[in-house]
């Protein structure tokens, strides 16, 4: 169907797999700041701010519309549940917008993060590994908490 109208169309938001053009990498995260963003300098000489935004956990159930709360997760017998609450993610931001607005940012503020998912090669050693993050296009405070009385 290359070429056609058809090649590219979303049905309710999603896109048609299979079709030209359905190829899509866009992230979009919305959690809390865990620590205060760190500024660096790669050996390249590119600057990169780099953070990482907790979320929690949402259970995906088959024959259901959309994710679940953790919460709502069976607790088997002994009190704990077998998959962790919560995912820390890897943000980079390269661009200069974007690393001074992820500067502004402070532990414990709700962000919103719209970026793209990347895989990154890096030598340790003579080890080659890799690892994922979200290459941030667009990182935003959406809440500050308040600090504490005394604070």
């Amino acid at each position: 169907m290359a070429g056609s109208a058809m090649a590219g169309r979303a049905t309710a938001g999603r896109a048609i797999v299979g079709e030209e053009g359905a190829d899509l990498n866009v992230v979009r995260l919305t959690g809390r700041v865990s620590a205060e963003p760190e500024a660096r300098e790669l050996p390249s000489g590119d600057q990169i701010v780099q953070l990482r935004v907790v979320v929690p956990r949402q259970v995906l159930v088959p024959g259901q519309e959309g994710p679940r709360s953790p919460r709502a997760e069976h607790v088997p017998a002994g009190g704990r549940t077998r998959a962790p609450r919560v995912d820390t993610i890897e943000v980079t931001c390269w661009s200069g917008p974007v690393r001074r607005s992820a500067l502004r940012l402070r532990a414990g503020d709700l962000v919103e993060v719209h970026g793209a998912l990347r895989r990154r090669f890096f030598r340790t050693g003579p080890v080659l590994q890799s690892r994922y993050d979200v290459e941030a296009r667009v990182v935003r405070r959406l809440h500050r908490p308040r600090a504490a009385p005394g604070a």
